[in-house]
């Protein structure tokens, strides 16, 4: 099995660890966050996942690409990826939803 932690700084005083563990083609993310702890969703095993090393105050920033490697073909990147999808498709209705306000305000302007 292969482990990798990383030190990010979030809203805490303290950075966050945040592990990664390798066992064949699962993987496993923990982090020491309110929500990570919780088994809720936690936006600094995300950041990592998706390859971004901001927040990360350890000296192995350079490692963050090779837990992205390790999703190929994993259950975890399939529900990222569906998590993905899922936040364009919010997005889109946000705007949507904002278009629709606007008409309604100008409707009753006029």
């Amino acid at each position: 099995m292969e482990d990798i932690c990383f030190l990010v700084q979030g809203s805490a005083e303290e950075p966050y660890k945040v592990t990664f563990k390798k066992n064949g083609s699962n993987i496993l993310a923990y982090c020491t966050c309110p929500a990570g702890m919780h088994g809720q969703h936690c936006k600094h095993r995300f950041r990592i996942l998706d390859g971004r090393d901001d927040g990360i105050v350890s000296d192995n920033k350079d490692e963050v690409m090779i837990v992205k490697s390790w999703l190929r073909g994993t259950d975890v990147e399939a529900a990222l990826h569906e998590v993905v999808e899922k936040e364009r498709v919010l997005e889109k209705v946000k705007q949507d939803l904002s278009a629709a306000k606007k008409k309604l305000a100008r409707t009753m302007k006029e």
